[in-house]
């Protein structure tokens, strides 16, 4: 399926350019969230008048993405859960509650935005997890598992 990208969209390509993508890919994910159009020349003609708006946004988007990884930098967040005593949690710490640890620090970050490529937190310690802020930008924050007394 031909499609024209109305942003960046990672391991495709750029605003603007004429991809060819499967049609569960364009249908279910690119064009209901505005990412890209079909590539008809009514929207061929519109994405080039709009160009100019469209790399401003792209600029603004990256610049507050750019403003978030900052307030990211050297943040430590803990969060007590049930252990065992060989120091595995009852249960475990995933995408959720991590969010929840941050935004009580003023830290808004989405659940989607936090990558846990390994699954959720099963043991207690100190573990590195990744935060994708935009295409082009990812963080990375240290969470700290303590057992609840």
């Amino acid at each position: 399926m031909q499609l024209i990208l109305m942003e960046r969209v990672e391991n495709l390509g750029e605003l603007g350019d004429l991809v060819h993508v499967q049609a569960g890919y364009a249908r279910n994910f690119l064009v209901p969230t505005g990412k890209a159009k079909m590539a008809t020349p009514e929207n061929i003609q519109e994405v080039e008048t709009r160009r100019a708006e469209l790399e401003r946004m792209a600029r603004e988007r990256l610049d507050a993405a750019t403003l978030r990884r900052q307030d990211l930098v050297d943040v430590r967040v803990t969060i007590s859960a049930k252990a065992g005593t060989e120091g595995k949690l009852f249960g475990s710490i995933g995408t959720g509650e991590i969010a929840d640890a941050l935004a009580a620090l003023s830290l808004p970050i989405e659940k989607r935005e936090i990558r846990l490529p390994d699954g959720p937190l099963r043991s207690l310690g100190e573990h590195a997890v990744g935060v994708h802020l935009h295409t082009d930008i990812d963080a990375e924050i240290i969470v700290v598992v303590e057992g609840e007394d």
